[in-house]
């Protein structure tokens, strides 16, 4: 190819692909439905819930295991969801064994919560929370802010049930950086 015609068509290269930007149809607005609140999820008990169950609240949705490094941070779930469950928080933790370290049934990984760390918070039915086998409230977290890295990987979502912000696991759950953004987010 000559220099001549290449530079020519390199040229014509920003200009096709400004028109083709225009002609693109937009993407649509983000209907009602497109937050957590058109999910459901089975409680560990294995009851249905819809998270419709908690438009207005503020979340904290957590991927927790028992068997975990982290684990400890169970009591301090429990503390914040104490602290601020009266505010609008609500602490949801979701068991997982994606990462080899949740191998407990449904009632086992209850009874431990419970006996342990005196979890009242609402847990869910232990399921993936990562890749393509996620659960749907995975698939929706995940979906602008990443799967877990691990467990007891932290998002916050809003009242109007969109995620606010994530946080790794090494953010304990009294850190003054999630609760600053619980506080704002309660606001």
């Amino acid at each position: 190819m000559n220099n001549l015609l290449r530079v020519t068509i390199m040229s014509l290269i920003p200009l096709l692909s400004a028109s083709a930007s225009a002609d693109a149809p937009k993407a649509a607005a983000p209907s009602a439905d497109d937050s957590l609140h058109a999910l459901s999820a089975k409680a560990i008990d294995g009851k249905n819930v819809s998270l419709a169950d908690y438009k207005g609240k503020v979340l904290l949705i957590v991927n927790t295991a028992s068997e975990c490094g982290f684990t400890g941070q169970y009591a301090g779930l429990e503390a914040l969801y104490a602290k601020y469950k009266d505010k609008g928080l609500v602490v949801l933790g979701f068991p997982s064994n994606d990462f080899r370290q949740e191998p407990g049934s449904g009632e086992e990984i209850a009874k431990f919560c419970k006996v342990r760390y005196g979890v009242t918070f609402p847990l869910f039915e232990k399921g993936p929370v990562s890749g393509a086998g996620a659960s749907p409230v995975f698939k929706f977290l995940s979906r602008k802010h990443g799967d877990p890295k691990w467990n007891f990987y932290k998002y916050l979502v809003g009242k109007n049930g969109q995620v606010i912000a994530q946080f790794s696991s090494r953010v304990s759950p009294d850190s003054g950086e999630l609760t600053s953004a619980i506080d704002a987010a309660l606001r």
